[in-house]
């Protein structure tokens, strides 16, 4: 799927350089490429994240970071967070203390991914607690290592909270669980709480229903709880 991106890129700054500076670049190469790449089997469609952990799994990884003295990062916290908001691993370790409104309840999340707009995608999201965690007592829980000269929530690096994570998939003999797959999780139980997906958008920071539905595996027993929440 990287691979087929990074050809799509190639093939678009060739196509811009001859329609806006009028250079003769052909792309019929990049074309017969993709083709033999896909004859190979080396791009493709992009596998679907249908890995969700499950609720033990959770239970563990929340316990194990809990029981470690030695773990610098509230990576306890930050699984719960990350299940929470939906939010993705770098946008939870970048947002700094000005982007939570205390009152309405709302994060700000600055220049968030987005395939077509690299930079002032900005995006306020409701924090809501249907998750089974508080985002807004997890955040507070924060404040006593809150400095002036690291105004970030979470003032770790992302990439050692990744690994903190995969080190403790490994040690609980937890498989094929990375730490997108809390994304994923925080997503599925939008939609299981009953939101639609425009209200679940709002959260997750998706366009359209293709790229959001790609993180979405509905568990069979959550509708159960949609049933009675309509019903009451």
């Amino acid at each position: 799927m990287t691979l087929s991106i990074d050809i799509g890129a190639i093939k678009l700054v060739l196509t811009h350089a001859a329609a806006v500076h009028g250079l003769t670049v052909p792309v019929e190469a990049i074309n017969l490429a993709r083709i033999a790449l896909k004859r190979l089997g080396l791009v493709g469609k992009g596998t679907e994240r249908d890995r969700r952990p499950t609720d033990e799994e959770i239970e563990r990884l929340i316990a194990h970071f809990e029981a470690n003295p030695r773990q610098i990062i509230p990576m306890a916290a930050v699984v719960r967070f990350a299940i929470a908001t939906a939010m993705r691993q770098e946008e939870i370790f970048r947002v700094v203390w000005d982007d939570f409104a205390v009152r309405t309840k709302i994060l700000t999340i600055r220049d968030r991914k987005d395939p077509r707009e690299k930079s002032g995608n900005d995006q306020r999201i409701p924090l809501l607690s249907i998750s089974g965690f508080d985002p807004i007592a997890i955040i507070e829980e924060q404040r006593p290592a809150r400095t002036n000269s690291d105004m970030r929530i979470f003032p770790f690096n992302h990439r050692s909270a990744g690994t903190a994570f995969s080190r403790a998939c490994r040690d609980l003999g937890i498989v094929d669980l990375h730490f997108h797959h809390l994304r994923h999780e925080g997503t599925s139980r939008l939609f299981e709480a009953g939101f639609q997906i425009p209200q679940v958008a709002l959260v997750t920071g998706h366009r359209d229903w293709k790229m959001l539905r790609r993180y979405t595996h509905l568990r069979p027993e959550s509708l159960h709880l949609v049933a009675a929440s309509m019903a009451a």
